[in-house]
């Protein structure tokens, strides 16, 4: 600032020399003390991001019809909102807490109910996660790193596939994200606050995805364990308050559901007992990792009961058999393994380089957090022997995002010294092979591509190794073919799932059709795709002249089905409130007999529809013990019937 003397004017005017600059131009360009290219990477990003996810979203129809209904329902009922309900009159609840539904059906109360407004939040969680897994990393590694860990995280196959569907995962990733940049933000303090918004983010995201939320909890009480600043006792300080936070934010919907009167609320479907903490340690918890409680256990047919089609396209889409190889393996490899090897040889490299760093180094702060949260992720996942579909694996996605990126930058930084140099190629070495293994899996999808991507990343490795430091001006153009070799594969593998896969169905894949089908968007079909033997995805027994009967019902429940198959698509497709006997799959005690025997005297259920391919499509649903099959023969016992194809109809008003 300068003082000129105005003799002219008689006074004394101040001068400051630096211009002040308009909101919209410190939005584009970011603060001062930034690089000039930062922000506009940053804004590229995320909008290629948004481009990325939002494209074409109404070709995915309704996605997965399951929750499809229930977001539906929740449009129409604010009970049915609360508690997640499959349909409006409150029958049942989906197995999984509410809160990813709670965000589409507010949406869909806003906008209208469609498929645009139910999965328009899903593709903005997935741009705030790529935004904040940035916002994290920079905080700690700069923000070439940051940069590099978001578009590693929007260019992963399955980041793309989940962010895009209706499915829990994309707020789960988005929360947990959220709770690792606040842990983040601890290292900078306070850290007792920003423990606690870590808590209630993890708790928010038992609410989407019950304990799948707390796979990471050990890694996030290490790093404040490890890296923030303090004594001991304040560290410890803040765990108890993250724990605190995260029992309350999570623990007050499992109150209420416990104390709401059961007769008054839908049943918890998944559940024994009609209990949420029930669902969360048995079928939805601990069955999931040690088989049980609902959960096939790994046998034979690797997630279907003993005697089940080993190594069939069942199998993949249930994981594959469980082992530490399972991520690599031909369920997961391609939806999350393209940078697993340079995430794991990123993380030793790393946690080696700094292992005589200060404590509350930030470099090893966050190669503990990403990597920690990989590992323990990874492992978890490999060992699991209940259900596993492979979507599930985009919650390892911001994890080897952020230690690739970390381990890159630093490496890279370090580029001088042979033994960065020669670290870093091995990564991209690394993925150039192991990207050309999962490339070969689909050889008639754009067979050139693996040749590129193997050549390419190796011939970059070997510049590197013999002298990349050397280069001068050309070294931006060696940084930009490393990562460019690096992300090709997976990123074309994302494009190819955003482009060209549109459909439904309770288990997507991506990329291309691949042998043995797929549940989902990810293939035309095979043993378990839609309406196949295992009848997965959208059933076929809907029809224009079945729906007739349901449009302009004034019942609680037009109709009744069991399981949630039928259900779903009929009241998707007229509006009417349609109860799924048993919930998904037909198996919960809910209704009980009697509970449907005085719906039907209340005059509340119009029909009841039985498919002749029974719930689900397979066989051995109809045991004599379920619910379905009590209620199904009490109503063929007493009222009349009539088949409309393939569906028996049985008027329960006569």
């Amino acid at each position: 600032m300068t003082i000129t003397d105005d003799t002219a004017a008689g006074s004394v005017r101040l001068d400051d020399e630096t211009p002040t600059r308009n909101p919209l131009s410190r939005w584009l360009t970011g603060a001062p003390e930034q690089p000039r290219w930062e922000r506009p990477a940053l804004l590229a990003l995320l909008a290629g991001a948004a481009v990325l996810y939002l494209w074409a979203l109404g070709s995915l129809g309704w996605a997965n019809e399951f929750y499809a209904a229930a977001v539906q329902a929740g449009t129409m009922s604010w009970k049915a909102l609360l508690f997640g309900s499959l349909d409006p009159g409150n029958a049942i609840t989906v197995d999984k807490p509410p809160a990813a539904l709670w965000a589409m059906a507010l949406a869909g109360k806003l906008f209208g109910f469609s498929s645009w407004s139910m999965l328009v939040p899903q593709a903005l969680m997935g741009v705030g996660s790529v935004a904040l897994l940035y916002a994290a990393v920079r905080r700690t590694s700069g923000p070439g790193a940051g940069l590099l860990a978001g578009l590693a995280l929007a260019l992963t196959p399955v980041a793309a596939l989940m962010f895009r569907f209706n499915n829990p995962d994309a707020l789960l990733v988005l929360l947990l994200v959220v709770a690792a940049y606040c842990i983040v933000r601890a290292l900078d303090g306070p850290p007792v606050r920003w423990t606690a918004l870590a808590g209630v983010a993890l708790g928010f995201a038992f609410l989407a995805k019950l304990l799948q939320a707390f796979l990471i909890v050990p890694v996030l009480a290490l790093v404040v364990l490890v890296a923030v600043p303090g004594s001991v006792w304040k560290r410890l300080g803040a765990l108890v308050a993250g724990l605190v936070a995260m029992v309350v934010s999570g623990g007050w919907f499992v109150a209420l559901v416990s104390l709401w009167p059961a007769d008054s609320r839908p049943y918890i479907g998944g559940s024994t007992d009609n209990s949420l903490l029930e669902l969360a340690l048995g079928y939805n918890g601990l069955g999931r990792v040690f088989g049980g409680d609902g959960n096939p256990t790994r046998g034979a047919g690797a997630g279907f009961p003993e005697g089940g089609p080993p190594g069939g396209g069942g199998n993949a889409m249930f994981g594959g058999d469980p082992g530490i190889t399972r991520m690599f393996g031909q369920a997961m490899g391609t939806e999350i393994s393209w940078l697993l090897p340079a995430a794991l040889i990123g993380l030793i490299v790393g946690l080696w380089f700094t292992r005589r760093a200060p404590r509350t180094d930030r470099t090893r702060a966050g190669l503990l957090l990403w990597g920690g949260w990989a590992v323990v992720t990874a492992l978890i996942f490999s060992y699991m022997k209940g259900i596993m579909h492979p979507y599930y694996t985009i919650a390892l996605a911001p994890g080897i995002a952020g230690v690739v990126a970390i381990a890159v930058v630093k490496l890279w930084q370090g580029r001088a010294y042979r033994s960065s140099r020669i670290w870093l190629a091995l990564m991209l070495a690394a993925t150039g092979v192991w990207n050309f293994v999962l490339l070969d899996r689909t050889p008639e999808w754009l067979p050139w591509l693996r040749w590129v991507v193997l050549v390419g990343a190796i011939v970059v490795a070997a510049v590197l190794i013999v002298g990349g430091h050397q280069l001068g001006r050309y070294t931006v153009a060696l940084a930009f073919a490393g990562v460019l070799f690096g992300l090709a594969a997976t990123g074309a593998y994302t494009v190819q799932t955003v482009v060209h896969n549109a459909g439904g169905g309770p288990i997507p894949t991506s990329g291309p059709a691949r042998e043995g089908g797929s549940f989902g968007p990810g293939g035309p079909g095979g043993p378990g795709g839609p309406g196949g033997p295992m009848g997965f995805g959208p059933m076929g027994g809907s029809s224009e002249q079945l729906e007739q009967f349901l449009v302009g019902s004034d019942k609680r429940w037009a109709a009744a089905t069991i399981g949630s198959h039928l259900a779903g698509s009929l009241q998707l497709k007229t509006g009417a409130s349609v109860m799924a006997i048993g919930g998904f799959s037909g198996g919960d005690n809910a209704p009980t007999l009697a509970q449907f025997q005085q719906y039907v005297r209340d005059g509340d259920v119009g029909y009841l529809l039985v498919s002749e391919r029974g719930p689900g499509g397979g066989p051995g649903w109809h045991d004599g013990e379920s619910a379905g099959a009590q209620i199904t023969e009490w109503v063929q016992d007493n009222f009349p019937a009539q088949t409309i194809d393939g569906t028996t109809v049985y008027d329960l008003t006569s």
